[in-house]
């Protein structure tokens, strides 16, 4: 299938998603969030693929953004039902989605785009990144889960900071934040998303999903996440999966997932 506003490739059970948007900075437009909502979750059906590496085509951006002129003029109304859609179509099934996602940011990660790779499990930047949420000089907020994902990951203190100053932070201090898990050359950058989808996809893919459902738990509103872990615990007995890796394990040899 061909996609206008993305590039979509599997390979070793790897899923390749590149946002091809280069003249506008890959800038997130309504068409591309419904492509990217579509790969995802065309990767999350295909038993092949264990991994998604999300970047940004070319070196200048991952995402620089949502694109302003599509709702500058929306009304109240318009600009809820913007964040919603967006939100369930895109950024939730990113967050959610039992296949485990990497953002390599290779570039500017900015407004909706630093959402998009917040929404990702593990996130590597180049050295030459720059985020940020500038939302705030446009005269709105962030509206893709920015405000809670982000206040998650650094905290309210420099998710306030972030946020009402609109400035842009640089890898280095993007990691020392903890938003993002290492920083790596230009140049490095896939081999580095790469090398962790290896670690990735030598463990069970169930264990995965349900480890990645019970970490999001403790993250919602109203929900148990010690209750939701051990169920998930529970439910990996007597899978296929826990046979092969706890056989695996007693016999000293690699489990066959």
């Amino acid at each position: 299938m061909e996609y206008k506003n993305i590039l979509f490739e599997s390979k070793n059970a790897i899923a390749y998603i590149t946002i091809n948007r280069p003249n506008q900075l890959n800038a997130l437009n309504t068409e591309t969030i419904e492509e990217l909502s579509l790969v995802i979750s065309i990767a999350e059906e295909d038993k092949l693929i264990r991994c998604m590496i999300i970047t940004g085509a070319q070196d200048k951006a991952f995402v620089a953004g949502a694109d302003i002129k599509e709702f500058a003029k929306y009304s109240k109304k318009e600009g809820e039902n913007l964040a919603r859609k967006g939100q369930k179509t895109l950024f939730d099934l990113l967050e959610n989605c039992g296949t485990p996602s990497i953002a390599a940011i290779n570039g500017f990660a900015l407004g909706g785009g630093l959402e998009l790779a917040m929404a990702c499990h593990i996130r590597i930047a180049s050295d030459n990144a720059k985020m940020g949420l500038p939302e705030v000089s446009l005269g709105v907020i962030p509206g893709y889960g920015g405000t809670q994902r982000l206040a998650n990951l650094v905290g309210k203190g420099k998710a306030m900071e972030m946020i009402t100053t609109a400035g842009m932070i640089s890898a280095e201090d993007a990691k020392s934040w903890g938003l993002i898990n290492h920083i790596c050359s230009q140049e490095e950058l896939i081999s580095t998303a790469e090398k962790i989808a290896t670690k990735i996809i030598r463990n069970s893919p169930m264990a995965i999903a349900k480890a990645i459902k019970s970490v999001n738990a403790g993250f919602e509103d109203g929900v148990n996440g010690f209750e939701v872990e051990k169920k998930e615990f529970g439910n990996c007995f007597e899978s296929e999966e826990f046979f092969e890796g706890a056989n695996a394990f007693l016999e000293k040899r690699k489990a066959n997932f």
